[in-house]
């Protein structure tokens, strides 16, 4: 860890080759999972992607399954004519059914499907960051990622990733073509990223490192005292865990005051001094919550802040797995 650098922070980043904004916008919950769905307000989530191109982020994170499909929808509508603003990700691999039921699909014939469908949905003629979503166990990697250097090689996809792989996947993928992104969940509660292996691999690699949830899911905001969304099934978000937790968040409450900033400020200010190749995709579907997480790249923070930080929320304190079944997660 180096202490920030204000001036350069705002300074654009590189994931491998590609060049992003320093902070990105993840899309997801504009359509599902946070909040009730009758709370969901299609018009400001559009309000929200245009103020991020203004403000000059430039990486959007979509998914085919958030909604399910309906997120992609909303994005492509939101950038409409500004599509050369916007260095655009989507994923693939969490099929969900007609019937309700999920799988993860990472056979080839699916892949090459699956892009189609999404460029359908975004509008648009090419995706720039095309991630495997999850690791299909029953296919060879080497066979999914085979299918997707295919889908470079026609055009329709410029860069590729990968999210919440192990490290020998990640070489293995990398091995039949570049990966350019890993997308794992990162934050100040959850750090695993940084002693399983995954970070050292991917530098190593020189792939860049995208976390998502960079403000555990809401929860370093601050502002969570009960959920009533998804996360109730979270382990981090029940009983003895969640109290043990919000213990957590007051320490990193208490150093966001004597900073001046908020603590989702701070929390993402940490994310972001993690390194130049780490690019954190914050989600949001207001314009309020977005202006304020692009203040964090204003938050200059110290050797003896992030000394700080880190016994405040020492990797591996958080209480409870980060999700019910960590077995199916990482592979």
């Amino acid at each position: 860890m180096t202490t920030t650098d204000p001036t350069a922070q705002r300074a654009p980043r590189r994931l491998r080759d590609l060049s992003v904004s320093p902070l990105g916008l993840g899309c997801m919950g504009m359509s599902e999972f946070y909040g009730s769905a009758d709370a969901r307000d299609d018009e400001e989530s559009v309000r929200t992607v245009h103020r991020a191109l203004d403000l000059g982020i430039t990486l959007l994170d979509t998914a085919d399954m958030y909604g399910p499909f309906t997120n992609e929808r909303l994005v492509g509508r939101a950038i409409g004519s500004r599509r050369e603003e916007v260095v655009l990700a989507t994923k693939f691999g969490n099929e969900r059914r007609g019937d309700g039921t999920r799988r993860v699909n990472g056979r080839p014939e699916y892949v090459r499907a699956a892009c189609d469908a999404s460029l359908e949905r975004l509008g648009v003629d090419h995706i720039d960051l095309y991630y495997q979503h999850r690791v299909d166990t029953t296919v060879p990697v080497e066979e999914t990622w085979g299918a997707m250097s295919e889908l470079v090689t026609a055009g329709k996809v410029r860069f590729l990733g990968i999210s919440e792989a192990a490290p020998e996947t990640v070489r293995r993928a990398d091995a039949v073509h570049p990966v350019t992104a890993l997308q794992t969940e990162w934050s100040l509660w959850t750090r695993d990223v940084e002693s399983d292996g995954v970070l050292d691999t991917v530098r190593e690699l020189g792939i860049g490192f995208v976390p998502y949830a960079p403000l555990g899911r809401g929860f370093l905001t601050g502002a969570i005292t009960s959920p009533d969304d998804f996360r109730r099934n979270n382990p981090r978000f029940q009983g003895e865990a969640f109290a043990e937790n919000l213990r957590m968040v007051d320490r990193v409450r208490a150093i966001a005051d004597e900073k001046g900033c908020t603590p989702a400020q701070l929390a993402l200010a940490w994310v972001l001094a993690q390194g130049p190749d780490v690019v954190p995709i914050p989600g949001t579907t207001k314009v309020s919550r977005l202006e304020e997480n692009v203040g964090a790249l204003d938050v200059h923070l110290t050797a003896d802040d992030l000394a700080r930080l880190d016994e405040a929320a020492p990797a591996g304190a958080t209480a409870g797995e980060r999700y019910p079944d960590m077995s199916s997660v990482r592979r």
